[in-house]
Protein backbone atom coordinates (compact mmCIF):
# COMPACT_ATOMS: atom_id res chain seq x y z
CA UNK A 1 0.00 0.00 0.00
CA UNK A 2 1.43 3.26 -1.08
CA UNK A 3 2.63 5.95 1.51
CA UNK A 4 0.25 9.09 1.21
CA UNK A 5 2.01 12.98 0.38
CA UNK A 6 1.01 14.27 4.04
CA UNK A 7 2.83 11.02 5.48
CA UNK A 8 6.06 11.34 3.59
CA UNK A 9 5.92 15.36 4.45
CA UNK A 10 5.02 14.60 7.68
CA UNK A 11 8.07 12.67 7.88
CA UNK A 12 10.68 14.47 6.33
CA UNK A 13 9.50 17.99 8.87
CA UNK A 14 9.62 15.44 11.60
CA UNK A 15 13.41 13.93 10.91
CA UNK A 16 14.50 17.70 10.03
CA UNK A 17 13.54 19.57 12.96
CA UNK A 18 15.04 16.02 15.26
CA UNK A 19 18.18 16.85 12.89
CA UNK A 20 18.26 20.47 13.90
CA UNK A 21 17.46 19.67 18.22
CA UNK A 22 20.63 17.54 17.61
CA UNK A 23 22.83 20.14 16.16
CA UNK A 24 21.59 22.56 18.73
CA UNK A 25 22.04 20.08 21.37
CA UNK A 26 25.92 19.05 20.06
CA UNK A 27 26.86 22.51 19.68
CA UNK A 28 25.76 23.70 23.28
CA UNK A 29 27.77 20.98 24.83
CA UNK A 30 30.48 21.85 23.11
CA UNK A 31 30.72 25.62 23.82
CA UNK A 32 29.05 25.12 27.38
CA UNK A 33 33.05 24.56 28.97
CA UNK A 34 34.01 27.68 27.47
CA UNK A 35 30.94 29.39 28.92
CA UNK A 36 31.58 27.69 32.18
CA UNK A 37 35.13 29.09 32.11
CA UNK A 38 34.57 32.64 31.30
CA UNK A 39 32.05 33.49 33.63
CA UNK A 40 34.55 31.90 35.97
CA UNK A 41 37.49 34.32 34.96
CA UNK A 42 34.49 37.19 35.72
CA UNK A 43 33.82 35.92 38.99
CA UNK A 44 37.61 36.01 39.77
CA UNK A 45 38.33 39.47 38.57
CA UNK A 46 36.21 40.14 41.08
CA UNK A 47 37.41 38.50 43.90
CA UNK A 48 40.38 40.55 43.52
CA UNK A 49 38.63 43.71 44.72
CA UNK A 50 38.47 42.31 48.02
CA UNK A 51 42.31 41.45 48.30
CA UNK A 52 43.13 44.26 50.07
CA UNK A 53 40.29 43.32 53.13
CA UNK A 54 41.16 39.87 52.96
CA UNK A 55 44.56 40.50 54.04
CA UNK A 56 43.63 42.84 56.73
CA UNK A 57 41.30 40.21 57.93
CA UNK A 58 43.69 37.51 58.20
CA UNK A 59 46.57 40.33 59.90
CA UNK A 60 43.87 40.94 62.56
CA UNK A 61 43.24 37.22 63.00
CA UNK A 62 46.93 36.63 63.13
CA UNK A 63 46.62 38.76 66.15
CA UNK A 64 43.71 37.79 68.38
CA UNK A 65 45.71 33.94 67.92
CA UNK A 66 49.37 34.09 68.48
CA UNK A 67 49.79 30.68 67.84
CA UNK A 68 48.90 31.71 63.70
CA UNK A 69 51.23 34.47 64.20
CA UNK A 70 54.39 32.63 62.18
CA UNK A 71 57.01 34.06 60.64
CA UNK A 72 59.77 32.29 57.84
CA UNK A 73 62.94 32.17 59.85
CA UNK A 74 65.85 34.12 58.07
CA UNK A 75 68.12 32.09 56.14
CA UNK A 76 71.65 31.28 57.53
CA UNK A 77 74.88 31.23 56.39
CA UNK A 78 75.28 29.43 52.77
CA UNK A 79 76.42 25.89 53.34
CA UNK A 80 78.17 23.99 51.30
CA UNK A 81 77.04 21.10 49.24
CA UNK A 82 77.55 17.50 50.37
CA UNK A 83 79.46 17.07 47.13
CA UNK A 84 81.71 19.22 47.97
CA UNK A 85 82.32 17.47 51.82
CA UNK A 86 82.48 14.40 49.99
CA UNK A 87 85.56 15.47 47.60
CA UNK A 88 86.72 17.24 50.69
CA UNK A 89 86.78 14.25 53.10
CA UNK A 90 87.70 11.36 50.22
CA UNK A 91 90.98 14.03 50.14
CA UNK A 92 91.41 13.90 53.80
CA UNK A 93 91.27 10.09 53.34
CA UNK A 94 93.37 9.59 50.32
CA UNK A 95 95.75 12.02 51.92
CA UNK A 96 96.03 9.67 55.27
CA UNK A 97 96.10 6.28 53.29
CA UNK A 98 99.37 7.87 51.48
CA UNK A 99 101.12 9.06 54.95
CA UNK A 100 100.69 5.20 55.57
CA UNK A 101 102.18 4.02 52.93
CA UNK A 102 105.17 6.23 53.54
CA UNK A 103 105.37 5.57 56.66
CA UNK A 104 108.21 2.92 58.06
CA UNK A 105 107.81 -0.79 59.69
CA UNK A 106 109.64 0.60 62.51
CA UNK A 107 107.30 2.61 63.79
CA UNK A 108 105.47 1.10 67.30
CA UNK A 109 101.84 -0.49 66.78
CA UNK A 110 100.24 1.66 69.26
CA UNK A 111 100.02 4.42 66.30
CA UNK A 112 97.86 1.96 63.91
CA UNK A 113 94.44 2.48 66.38
CA UNK A 114 94.83 6.42 65.71
CA UNK A 115 95.13 5.98 62.19
CA UNK A 116 92.21 3.69 62.19
CA UNK A 117 90.01 5.85 64.65
CA UNK A 118 91.16 8.89 62.25
CA UNK A 119 89.60 7.06 59.18
CA UNK A 120 86.75 6.34 60.92
CA UNK A 121 85.93 9.47 62.08
CA UNK A 122 86.20 10.77 58.69
CA UNK A 123 84.21 8.28 56.87
CA UNK A 124 81.10 8.97 59.60
CA UNK A 125 82.06 12.60 58.53
CA UNK A 126 81.16 11.41 55.18
CA UNK A 127 78.15 9.86 56.28
CA UNK A 128 76.76 12.64 58.83
CA UNK A 129 77.44 15.44 56.57
CA UNK A 130 74.41 15.26 54.59
CA UNK A 131 71.79 14.52 57.27
CA UNK A 132 72.84 17.15 58.73
CA UNK A 133 72.78 19.25 55.83
CA UNK A 134 69.36 18.03 55.24
CA UNK A 135 67.89 18.85 58.59
CA UNK A 136 68.96 22.39 58.63
CA UNK A 137 67.29 22.69 54.95
CA UNK A 138 64.11 21.10 56.24
CA UNK A 139 64.29 23.68 59.46
CA UNK A 140 64.18 26.55 56.67
CA UNK A 141 61.36 25.18 55.40
CA UNK A 142 59.82 25.48 58.74
CA UNK A 143 57.89 28.76 59.79
CA UNK A 144 59.27 30.48 63.08
CA UNK A 145 57.35 33.06 65.14
CA UNK A 146 58.69 36.27 64.39
CA UNK A 147 58.44 38.28 68.15
CA UNK A 148 58.37 41.67 68.56
CA UNK A 149 61.35 43.24 70.97
CA UNK A 150 60.96 46.43 72.71
CA UNK A 151 64.94 47.87 71.67
CA UNK A 152 63.60 47.01 68.40
CA UNK A 153 60.73 48.97 68.13
CA UNK A 154 62.03 52.64 67.37
CA UNK A 155 64.13 51.32 64.10
CA UNK A 156 60.43 50.08 63.25
CA UNK A 157 58.61 52.83 63.34
CA UNK A 158 61.04 55.03 62.10
CA UNK A 159 60.62 52.52 58.62
CA UNK A 160 56.91 52.51 59.43
CA UNK A 161 56.85 56.73 59.08
CA UNK A 162 59.30 57.00 56.36
CA UNK A 163 62.00 59.01 58.12
CA UNK A 164 64.21 60.19 55.50
CA UNK A 165 61.11 61.22 53.82
CA UNK A 166 59.81 62.86 56.56
CA UNK A 167 62.84 64.54 57.56
CA UNK A 168 62.92 65.97 53.56
CA UNK A 169 59.41 67.32 54.52
CA UNK A 170 60.82 69.27 57.88
CA UNK A 171 63.62 70.72 55.67
CA UNK A 172 61.63 72.35 53.35
CA UNK A 173 59.35 73.47 55.90
CA UNK A 174 62.16 75.18 57.57
CA UNK A 175 63.87 76.57 54.62
CA UNK A 176 59.91 77.99 54.06
CA UNK A 177 59.90 79.61 57.62
CA UNK A 178 63.24 80.67 56.98
CA UNK A 179 62.54 82.98 53.68
CA UNK A 180 59.37 84.08 54.99
CA UNK A 181 59.72 88.11 55.98
CA UNK A 182 60.23 89.28 59.55
CA UNK A 183 62.10 88.45 62.12
CA UNK A 184 63.01 84.87 62.72
CA UNK A 185 60.88 83.60 65.48
CA UNK A 186 62.66 80.03 67.49
CA UNK A 187 60.18 79.05 69.46
CA UNK A 188 57.26 79.11 66.49
CA UNK A 189 60.04 77.32 64.26
CA UNK A 190 60.85 74.26 66.80
CA UNK A 191 56.70 74.09 67.17
CA UNK A 192 56.39 74.15 63.24
CA UNK A 193 58.97 71.73 62.41
CA UNK A 194 57.84 69.67 65.38
CA UNK A 195 54.29 69.43 64.07
CA UNK A 196 55.30 68.94 60.81
CA UNK A 197 57.33 66.13 61.14
CA UNK A 198 54.73 64.49 63.31
CA UNK A 199 51.46 64.94 60.67
CA UNK A 200 54.65 63.70 58.15
CA UNK A 201 55.09 60.52 60.06
CA UNK A 202 50.96 60.03 60.45
CA UNK A 203 50.72 60.32 56.51
CA UNK A 204 53.01 57.70 55.77
CA UNK A 205 51.60 54.94 58.12
CA UNK A 206 48.94 55.31 57.05
CA UNK A 207 50.17 55.07 52.98
CA UNK A 208 51.91 51.99 54.28
CA UNK A 209 48.91 50.36 56.10
CA UNK A 210 46.53 50.76 52.65
CA UNK A 211 49.58 49.64 50.34
CA UNK A 212 50.75 46.12 52.04
CA UNK A 213 49.05 43.83 49.85
CA UNK A 214 50.78 45.69 46.86
CA UNK A 215 54.12 46.41 48.82
CA UNK A 216 54.35 42.68 49.08
CA UNK A 217 54.87 42.31 45.73
CA UNK A 218 57.76 45.08 44.90
CA UNK A 219 61.29 44.51 45.56
CA UNK A 220 61.63 47.93 46.94
CA UNK A 221 58.56 47.77 49.41
CA UNK A 222 58.74 44.31 50.20
CA UNK A 223 60.52 44.45 53.45
CA UNK A 224 58.55 47.28 55.28
CA UNK A 225 57.54 46.45 58.88
CA UNK A 226 53.52 45.68 57.84
CA UNK A 227 54.50 43.24 54.87
CA UNK A 228 57.08 41.33 56.94
CA UNK A 229 54.55 41.25 60.05
CA UNK A 230 56.97 42.69 62.47
CA UNK A 231 53.88 44.99 63.59
CA UNK A 232 50.54 44.25 63.64
CA UNK A 233 47.94 46.65 61.70
CA UNK A 234 46.21 48.10 65.07
CA UNK A 235 49.63 49.25 66.31
CA UNK A 236 50.47 50.85 62.86
CA UNK A 237 46.95 52.86 63.18
CA UNK A 238 47.35 53.77 66.77
CA UNK A 239 50.89 55.00 65.92
CA UNK A 240 49.40 57.23 63.37
CA UNK A 241 46.57 58.47 65.55
CA UNK A 242 49.14 59.41 67.92
CA UNK A 243 51.23 61.58 65.78
CA UNK A 244 48.37 63.15 64.02
CA UNK A 245 46.64 63.96 66.94
CA UNK A 246 49.09 66.51 68.49
CA UNK A 247 51.33 67.33 65.45
CA UNK A 248 47.95 68.63 64.28
CA UNK A 249 47.25 70.36 67.70
CA UNK A 250 50.78 71.57 67.62
CA UNK A 251 50.06 73.24 64.36
CA UNK A 252 46.81 74.81 64.58
CA UNK A 253 47.05 76.09 68.58
CA UNK A 254 50.85 76.26 68.61
CA UNK A 255 51.13 78.12 65.50
CA UNK A 256 47.90 79.79 63.76
CA UNK A 257 44.58 77.76 62.19
CA UNK A 258 45.49 77.92 58.94
CA UNK A 259 49.05 75.66 59.11
CA UNK A 260 47.28 73.64 60.84
CA UNK A 261 44.22 73.35 58.17
CA UNK A 262 47.42 73.14 55.58
CA UNK A 263 48.34 70.11 57.59
CA UNK A 264 45.11 68.44 57.55
CA UNK A 265 44.50 69.25 54.06
CA UNK A 266 47.79 67.70 53.38
CA UNK A 267 47.25 64.57 55.38
CA UNK A 268 44.06 63.83 53.59
CA UNK A 269 45.08 64.45 49.89
CA UNK A 270 48.20 62.02 50.73
CA UNK A 271 45.63 59.47 52.12
CA UNK A 272 42.98 59.67 50.58
CA UNK A 273 43.58 61.35 47.21
CA UNK A 274 47.18 60.21 45.83
CA UNK A 275 47.33 56.64 47.78
CA UNK A 276 44.43 55.53 45.95
CA UNK A 277 45.16 57.54 42.78
CA UNK A 278 48.32 55.65 42.23
CA UNK A 279 46.18 52.15 41.36
CA UNK A 280 43.60 54.05 39.18
CA UNK A 281 45.03 56.67 36.87
CA UNK A 282 48.65 58.27 36.01
CA UNK A 283 47.45 61.47 37.74
CA UNK A 284 48.72 60.46 40.86
CA UNK A 285 51.93 61.95 40.21
CA UNK A 286 50.25 65.40 39.75
CA UNK A 287 48.44 64.90 43.18
CA UNK A 288 51.35 63.55 44.84
CA UNK A 289 53.27 66.88 43.58
CA UNK A 290 50.72 68.97 45.15
CA UNK A 291 51.51 67.30 48.34
CA UNK A 292 55.32 68.01 48.57
CA UNK A 293 54.50 71.36 47.45
CA UNK A 294 52.33 71.85 50.49
CA UNK A 295 54.90 72.00 53.37
CA UNK A 296 57.39 75.04 52.34
CA UNK A 297 53.44 76.80 52.32
CA UNK A 298 53.65 75.85 55.60
CA UNK A 299 56.73 77.15 56.92
CA UNK A 300 55.73 79.93 55.09
CA UNK A 301 52.55 80.83 56.47
CA UNK A 302 53.55 80.04 60.14
CA UNK A 303 55.91 83.08 59.91
CA UNK A 304 53.85 85.28 58.51
CA UNK A 305 50.13 83.83 58.97
CA UNK A 306 48.63 84.61 55.40
CA UNK A 307 49.40 82.97 52.38
CA UNK A 308 50.89 86.09 49.62
CA UNK A 309 52.73 85.29 46.31
CA UNK A 310 56.65 83.96 48.69
CA UNK A 311 54.32 81.50 49.92
CA UNK A 312 53.05 80.10 46.30
CA UNK A 313 56.70 80.64 44.48
CA UNK A 314 58.10 77.99 47.06
CA UNK A 315 55.67 76.06 46.50
CA UNK A 316 55.83 75.88 42.86
CA UNK A 317 59.17 75.17 43.20
CA UNK A 318 58.47 72.06 45.23
CA UNK A 319 56.17 70.97 43.14
CA UNK A 320 58.49 71.44 39.93
CA UNK A 321 61.36 70.05 40.91
CA UNK A 322 59.40 66.52 42.39
CA UNK A 323 58.41 65.85 38.73
CA UNK A 324 62.37 64.95 37.74
CA UNK A 325 62.48 63.51 41.16
CA UNK A 326 60.17 60.75 40.44
CA UNK A 327 59.82 60.15 36.78
CA UNK A 328 63.13 59.41 36.95
CA UNK A 329 62.87 57.11 40.25
CA UNK A 330 60.38 55.57 38.61
CA UNK A 331 61.68 54.93 35.48
CA UNK A 332 64.42 52.55 36.65
CA UNK A 333 61.79 50.94 38.61
CA UNK A 334 59.37 50.48 36.27
CA UNK A 335 59.16 46.29 36.39
CA UNK A 336 58.48 47.26 40.30
CA UNK A 337 55.63 49.14 39.94
CA UNK A 338 54.10 46.89 37.37
CA UNK A 339 54.79 43.91 39.44
CA UNK A 340 52.58 45.90 42.19
CA UNK A 341 49.71 46.85 40.26
CA UNK A 342 50.60 50.91 40.56
CA UNK A 343 49.83 52.34 37.84
CA UNK A 344 52.85 55.03 37.14
CA UNK A 345 53.30 57.28 34.57
CA UNK A 346 56.93 55.58 33.61
CA UNK A 347 55.00 52.38 32.82
CA UNK A 348 51.47 53.46 31.07
CA UNK A 349 52.88 56.68 29.24
CA UNK A 350 57.10 56.55 29.20
CA UNK A 351 56.79 59.25 26.82
CA UNK A 352 54.97 61.39 28.69
CA UNK A 353 57.24 60.55 31.49
CA UNK A 354 60.50 62.43 29.86
CA UNK A 355 58.73 64.83 28.29
CA UNK A 356 56.90 65.89 32.14
CA UNK A 357 60.25 65.57 33.51
CA UNK A 358 62.16 67.74 30.83
CA UNK A 359 59.31 70.63 30.99
CA UNK A 360 59.49 71.08 34.82
CA UNK A 361 63.55 70.84 34.79
CA UNK A 362 63.49 74.11 32.58
CA UNK A 363 60.56 75.60 34.62
CA UNK A 364 63.13 75.73 37.79
CA UNK A 365 65.13 78.40 35.83
CA UNK A 366 62.01 80.70 35.62
CA UNK A 367 60.83 79.91 38.79
CA UNK A 368 64.21 81.21 39.93
CA UNK A 369 63.97 84.31 37.74
CA UNK A 370 60.49 85.42 39.48
CA UNK A 371 62.78 85.14 43.25
CA UNK A 372 63.75 88.94 42.95
CA UNK A 373 60.78 89.85 41.15
CA UNK A 374 58.56 88.84 44.18
CA UNK A 375 60.99 90.39 46.97
CA UNK A 376 62.07 87.16 48.23
CA UNK A 377 65.39 87.38 47.18
CA UNK A 378 67.92 89.46 45.51
CA UNK A 379 68.70 89.92 41.90
CA UNK A 380 71.95 87.93 42.60
CA UNK A 381 69.89 84.62 42.97
CA UNK A 382 68.88 84.32 39.43
CA UNK A 383 72.62 84.21 38.05
CA UNK A 384 73.94 81.99 40.98
CA UNK A 385 71.93 79.46 40.89
CA UNK A 386 72.00 79.59 36.80
CA UNK A 387 74.39 77.15 36.47
CA UNK A 388 72.67 74.24 38.41
CA UNK A 389 69.09 74.87 36.58
CA UNK A 390 70.90 75.00 33.41
CA UNK A 391 72.93 71.03 34.99
CA UNK A 392 69.38 69.39 35.91
CA UNK A 393 68.05 70.72 32.26
CA UNK A 394 70.33 69.08 30.53
CA UNK A 395 70.28 65.97 32.29
CA UNK A 396 66.22 66.39 31.90
CA UNK A 397 66.93 66.46 27.66
CA UNK A 398 69.47 63.60 27.91
CA UNK A 399 66.83 61.55 30.00
CA UNK A 400 64.41 62.81 27.52
CA UNK A 401 66.46 61.58 24.26
CA UNK A 402 68.04 58.12 25.76
CA UNK A 403 65.62 57.27 28.38
CA UNK A 404 67.76 54.06 29.82
CA UNK A 405 68.89 53.94 33.44
CA UNK A 406 71.85 55.26 33.17
CA UNK A 407 70.37 58.93 32.32
CA UNK A 408 67.57 58.09 34.77
CA UNK A 409 69.80 57.53 37.55
CA UNK A 410 71.82 60.47 36.73
CA UNK A 411 69.06 62.42 36.65
CA UNK A 412 67.83 61.19 40.00
CA UNK A 413 71.10 61.77 42.25
CA UNK A 414 70.88 65.16 40.50
CA UNK A 415 67.42 66.07 42.00
CA UNK A 416 68.95 64.91 45.28
CA UNK A 417 71.31 67.37 45.84
CA UNK A 418 69.86 69.95 43.13
CA UNK A 419 67.05 71.07 46.21
CA UNK A 420 68.86 71.29 49.23
CA UNK A 421 71.42 73.86 47.31
CA UNK A 422 68.79 76.17 45.61
CA UNK A 423 66.81 76.61 49.19
CA UNK A 424 70.59 77.28 50.44
CA UNK A 425 70.95 79.74 47.59
CA UNK A 426 67.84 81.59 48.29
CA UNK A 427 68.90 81.88 52.33
CA UNK A 428 72.14 83.11 50.84
CA UNK A 429 70.33 85.65 48.84
CA UNK A 430 67.44 86.36 50.86
CA UNK A 431 66.01 90.39 51.02
CA UNK A 432 66.50 92.17 53.55
CA UNK A 433 63.33 92.78 55.65
CA UNK A 434 64.83 97.23 55.85
CA UNK A 435 65.36 97.54 52.10
CA UNK A 436 61.73 97.70 50.75
CA UNK A 437 60.74 100.03 53.27
CA UNK A 438 64.03 102.09 52.73
CA UNK A 439 62.95 102.02 49.12
CA UNK A 440 59.28 103.69 50.15
CA UNK A 441 60.88 106.23 52.58
CA UNK A 442 62.97 107.73 49.72
CA UNK A 443 59.76 107.64 47.13
CA UNK A 444 57.83 109.54 49.93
Amino acid sequence: MAASPHAFSSCLLTGWVGGCVWYLERKAVQESPHKFMRLFRNVNKQWITFQHFNFLRRMYVTQLNRSLNQQVKPKPEPIASPFLEKISSGQAKAEIYEMRSLSTPSLPLSRNPSEKQLIELESASIVESPTDVGKERKEEKQWKEMKLHVDDLPGILARLSKIKLTALVVSTTSAGFALAPGPFDWPCFLLTSLGTGLSSCAANSINQFFEVPFDSNMNRTKNRPLVRGQISPLLAVSFATCCAVPGVALLTWGVNPLTGALAVFNIFLYTCCYTPLKRISIANTWVGAVVGAIPPVMGWTAATGSLDAGAFLLGGILYSWQFPHFNALSWGLREDYSRGGYCMMSVTHPGLCRRVALRHCMALTGLSVAAPVLDITTWTFPFISLPINLYIAYLGFRFYVDADRKSSRKLFFCSLWHLPLLLLLMLTCKQRPGRTGDKGDAQS
